[in-house]
């Protein structure tokens, strides 16, 4: 907490606070909802880190409802935003220039064209070097994002938690939140030997070569070994992590449109991320909160949980100290 209260008056601090950095507070049930109560902007000058939302859910194959996502997650973000995220021992906002960049604009009535209008939305992000932090929406709403990175960086490592592997078999072209991998694979965009997948409990029987540790491993190896794992894979490849929400059980996040028994707390998926600190992430994402299906934002409030974390290890990469 580093300010008092006497800055507690100042309010929607999405466009009233004076610096880009620290935490400030704000009654966590009021003012403007931006992402961690930072400056809602467009320019990029010196910054860090640029948080986007990206609204969309026609690729969902069950339950629609995740265009709410990026809305939910800010808003259930301002019960995170008073002081520096647990148990990192350091305000990432301290250490990053980080602004809420608002939501990616499309015709959702032209479907054929989601893919080029997201990648255009994230050109000026990148050309800016400025690293994404993304939340959606569905998952397919990473393709367009690791396409657009791609061009930059090359094929990605790809760190991937979900409950779905999202490689099944699809024909070019079509748009589905569980295939988008298998063509992101198949492109070049990500290379399948140097990325990981972790947490699958749903079935594919056929793998176009990602590293996969399901459910079952992950629960019978533990956290420590999937870190291991993951380190040892990606090394400092250029790295994008995506977090679907259904990675978790759905005792603990049940808004969310495909969710599968079996998952993980948490808990685990804290002691996950803060395991990868220093890795060499050139974007991120949490994706498929649907608060339509929530319940007292539990899900919405994971997914901003998530979302934290993941500002954290950007901190960890700039900052060696940063633990």
């Amino acid at each position: 907490m580093s300010e008092s209260f006497d800055q507690y008056g100042n309010g929607d601090l999405a466009f009233t606070r004076q610096s880009n950095y620290g935490t400030t507070i704000e009654a966590m049930y009021a003012g403007a909802t931006s992402f961690m109560r930072r400056r809602y902007s467009r320019d990029l000058t010196d910054v860090d880190v640029a948080v986007v939302g990206v609204p969309y859910d026609l690729a969902t194959s069950n339950r629609p409802g995740a265009r709410f996502g990026p809305r939910g997650v800010r808003a259930a973000s301002t019960q995170l935003s008073w002081a520096r995220p647990w148990p990192w021992s350091k305000d990432p906002f301290r250490t990053l220039n980080v602004v809420d960049y608002g939501d990616c604009v499309f015709d959702p009535g032209r479907p054929d064209r989601i893919v080029e209008e997201v990648m255009a939305w994230y050109q000026p992000i990148l050309d800016a070097g400025v690293t994404p932090l993304s939340i959606g929406g569905d998952h397919f709403v990473t393709y367009p994002i690791i396409r657009a990175l791609s061009e930059k960086h090359g094929p990605l490592s790809l760190i991937h938690f979900d409950a779905h592997c999202d490689t099944w078999a699809d024909e070019d072209g079509r748009i589905d939140h569980g295939t988008m991998f298998y063509h992101a694979a198949k492109q070049g965009l990500v290379s399948p030997e140097d990325s990981v997948q972790i947490g699958m409990r749903t079935v594919n029987e056929r793998n176009p070569g990602f590293n996969v540790f399901d459910a079952m491993w992950l629960h019978e190896n533990g956290v420590d070994a999937a870190i291991e794992q993951i380190r040892s894979i990606v090394g400092d490849r250029p790295a994008y992590l995506t977090f679907d929400i259904d990675f978790l059980d759905p005792s603990c996040a049940p808004g969310t449109g495909t969710p599968v028994c079996g998952g993980f707390d948490t808990l685990a998926a804290i002691k996950l991320l803060k395991g990868l600190k220093g890795l060499n992430l050139i974007g991120c994402d949490v994706v498929e909160v649907a608060p339509p299906y929530d319940h007292a934002e539990v899900t919405a409030l994971a997914g901003a949980t998530v979302a934290t974390n993941l500002v954290c290890l950007l901190a960890s990469a700039k900052d060696p100290e940063f633990s």
